[in-house]
Protein backbone atom coordinates (compact mmCIF):
# COMPACT_ATOMS: atom_id res chain seq x y z
CA UNK A 1 0.00 0.00 0.00
CA UNK A 2 1.20 3.34 -0.81
CA UNK A 3 1.59 5.75 1.98
CA UNK A 4 0.80 8.88 0.32
CA UNK A 5 -2.51 7.18 -1.34
CA UNK A 6 -4.32 4.93 0.91
CA UNK A 7 -7.68 3.49 -0.37
CA UNK A 8 -9.06 3.68 2.92
CA UNK A 9 -12.45 6.68 2.78
CA UNK A 10 -12.06 9.78 5.22
CA UNK A 11 -12.57 8.46 8.28
CA UNK A 12 -13.04 5.22 8.30
CA UNK A 13 -9.98 3.39 10.62
CA UNK A 14 -9.26 3.87 14.35
CA UNK A 15 -5.73 3.26 13.99
CA UNK A 16 -2.81 3.81 11.35
CA UNK A 17 0.27 2.12 11.78
CA UNK A 18 3.33 4.02 9.76
CA UNK A 19 6.34 1.58 10.63
CA UNK A 20 8.68 2.60 7.33
CA UNK A 21 7.24 5.70 5.17
CA UNK A 22 8.22 8.17 7.22
CA UNK A 23 12.35 6.85 6.60
CA UNK A 24 11.88 5.44 3.40
CA UNK A 25 9.91 8.78 2.11
CA UNK A 26 13.22 11.18 2.04
CA UNK A 27 11.39 14.32 0.39
CA UNK A 28 9.60 16.68 3.58
CA UNK A 29 6.39 17.09 1.21
CA UNK A 30 6.40 13.27 0.36
CA UNK A 31 6.68 12.87 4.02
CA UNK A 32 3.99 15.39 4.65
CA UNK A 33 1.55 13.61 2.55
CA UNK A 34 1.68 10.18 4.12
CA UNK A 35 1.31 11.86 7.70
CA UNK A 36 -1.91 14.29 5.70
CA UNK A 37 -3.33 10.35 4.67
CA UNK A 38 -3.15 9.36 7.70
CA UNK A 39 -5.03 11.67 9.66
CA UNK A 40 -7.53 11.85 6.92
CA UNK A 41 -8.63 8.07 7.17
CA UNK A 42 -8.44 8.17 10.72
CA UNK A 43 -11.52 8.75 12.85
CA UNK A 44 -11.88 11.11 15.21
CA UNK A 45 -9.94 10.02 18.18
CA UNK A 46 -8.10 8.00 15.86
CA UNK A 47 -4.35 6.85 16.81
CA UNK A 48 -1.40 7.61 14.65
CA UNK A 49 1.64 5.47 15.36
CA UNK A 50 4.82 6.56 13.26
CA UNK A 51 8.08 4.92 13.44
CA UNK A 52 11.49 6.66 12.41
CA UNK A 53 15.11 6.58 12.41
CA UNK A 54 16.95 9.10 15.09
CA UNK A 55 19.15 11.48 13.29
CA UNK A 56 21.70 9.97 15.38
CA UNK A 57 21.22 6.13 14.64
CA UNK A 58 23.88 5.54 12.38
CA UNK A 59 26.73 6.89 14.41
CA UNK A 60 25.45 4.74 17.23
CA UNK A 61 25.29 1.83 14.69
CA UNK A 62 28.37 2.48 13.43
CA UNK A 63 30.41 2.63 16.93
CA UNK A 64 28.26 -0.51 18.32
CA UNK A 65 28.85 -2.17 14.78
CA UNK A 66 32.75 -1.00 13.83
CA UNK A 67 32.03 0.36 10.92
CA UNK A 68 32.63 4.06 12.75
CA UNK A 69 36.38 3.78 10.97
CA UNK A 70 35.26 2.73 7.79
CA UNK A 71 35.57 5.95 4.93
CA UNK A 72 32.55 4.99 3.22
CA UNK A 73 30.63 5.21 6.64
CA UNK A 74 31.99 7.72 7.93
CA UNK A 75 30.25 9.93 5.36
CA UNK A 76 27.19 8.14 5.12
CA UNK A 77 27.01 9.98 8.72
CA UNK A 78 28.26 12.72 8.51
CA UNK A 79 25.73 13.53 5.54
CA UNK A 80 22.95 12.39 7.60
CA UNK A 81 24.09 14.66 10.75
CA UNK A 82 24.15 17.64 7.87
CA UNK A 83 21.00 17.10 6.17
CA UNK A 84 19.16 13.87 7.73
CA UNK A 85 18.95 12.10 4.70
CA UNK A 86 21.39 8.34 4.51
CA UNK A 87 22.90 8.23 1.11
CA UNK A 88 23.78 4.74 0.45
CA UNK A 89 24.46 5.34 -3.20
CA UNK A 90 25.89 1.82 -3.78
CA UNK A 91 23.80 -0.32 -2.22
CA UNK A 92 25.43 -3.51 -3.81
CA UNK A 93 28.26 -2.10 -2.96
CA UNK A 94 27.99 -1.79 0.36
CA UNK A 95 24.58 -3.93 1.78
CA UNK A 96 25.72 -3.76 5.01
CA UNK A 97 24.84 -0.28 5.49
CA UNK A 98 21.36 0.91 5.22
CA UNK A 99 19.42 1.99 2.15
CA UNK A 100 18.44 5.66 1.21
CA UNK A 101 16.68 7.06 3.87
CA UNK A 102 15.50 9.84 6.22
CA UNK A 103 16.54 10.13 9.97
CA UNK A 104 14.69 12.54 11.52
CA UNK A 105 15.35 14.63 14.67
CA UNK A 106 12.64 14.17 17.76
CA UNK A 107 11.84 18.08 17.33
CA UNK A 108 10.97 17.45 13.24
CA UNK A 109 9.18 14.28 13.75
CA UNK A 110 6.86 16.55 16.21
CA UNK A 111 6.90 19.23 14.18
CA UNK A 112 5.49 16.95 11.29
CA UNK A 113 3.03 15.81 12.71
CA UNK A 114 1.99 18.83 14.11
CA UNK A 115 1.74 20.00 10.80
CA UNK A 116 -0.36 17.07 9.52
CA UNK A 117 -2.88 18.36 11.60
CA UNK A 118 -2.55 15.90 14.55
CA UNK A 119 -3.90 18.08 17.93
CA UNK A 120 -2.24 15.77 20.53
CA UNK A 121 1.32 14.87 19.70
CA UNK A 122 3.21 12.58 21.91
CA UNK A 123 7.28 11.22 21.16
CA UNK A 124 8.91 8.02 22.80
CA UNK A 125 12.04 6.54 22.65
CA UNK A 126 11.76 2.68 20.94
CA UNK A 127 15.02 1.54 22.23
CA UNK A 128 15.24 3.90 25.38
CA UNK A 129 18.26 3.34 27.77
CA UNK A 130 18.07 -0.47 28.07
CA UNK A 131 19.62 -0.47 24.44
CA UNK A 132 22.85 0.62 26.44
CA UNK A 133 23.33 -2.36 28.36
CA UNK A 134 24.14 -5.68 26.39
CA UNK A 135 22.72 -9.06 27.92
CA UNK A 136 20.43 -7.48 30.38
CA UNK A 137 18.78 -10.41 31.86
CA UNK A 138 14.89 -9.88 32.58
CA UNK A 139 14.38 -13.17 33.85
CA UNK A 140 14.01 -11.99 37.63
CA UNK A 141 10.64 -10.23 37.74
CA UNK A 142 11.13 -8.37 40.27
CA UNK A 143 14.38 -6.67 38.65
CA UNK A 144 12.62 -6.48 35.62
CA UNK A 145 9.66 -4.75 37.37
CA UNK A 146 12.17 -1.86 38.37
CA UNK A 147 13.77 -1.61 35.24
CA UNK A 148 10.41 -1.14 33.39
CA UNK A 149 9.68 1.58 36.00
CA UNK A 150 13.11 3.10 35.23
CA UNK A 151 12.52 3.14 31.28
CA UNK A 152 9.00 4.73 31.78
CA UNK A 153 10.04 7.54 33.92
CA UNK A 154 12.31 8.95 30.88
CA UNK A 155 11.07 7.82 27.92
CA UNK A 156 8.68 10.65 27.35
CA UNK A 157 12.05 13.07 28.01
CA UNK A 158 12.39 15.70 25.38
CA UNK A 159 17.00 15.40 25.75
CA UNK A 160 16.96 11.82 25.60
CA UNK A 161 14.91 10.95 22.29
CA UNK A 162 17.62 11.52 19.95
CA UNK A 163 19.43 8.87 22.36
CA UNK A 164 17.00 6.00 21.21
CA UNK A 165 18.13 5.02 17.55
CA UNK A 166 14.24 4.95 17.00
CA UNK A 167 11.15 6.96 17.62
CA UNK A 168 7.57 6.03 17.87
CA UNK A 169 5.51 9.50 16.98
CA UNK A 170 2.11 9.05 18.58
CA UNK A 171 -0.30 11.12 17.08
CA UNK A 172 -4.23 11.53 17.41
CA UNK A 173 -7.26 12.63 14.97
Amino acid sequence: MEARHLSAADASVDAVLLLGPLYHLVDAAARAAALGEARRVLRPGGVLLAAAISRFASTYDGIRSGFVADPYFESLVAGVLTDGVHRNLDPVAHPQFFALAYFHRPEELRTELRAAGFGSVDLVAVEGPGAFQNGLDLSDEAKRAAILRAIERVEHEPSLLGASSHLLGIGIR
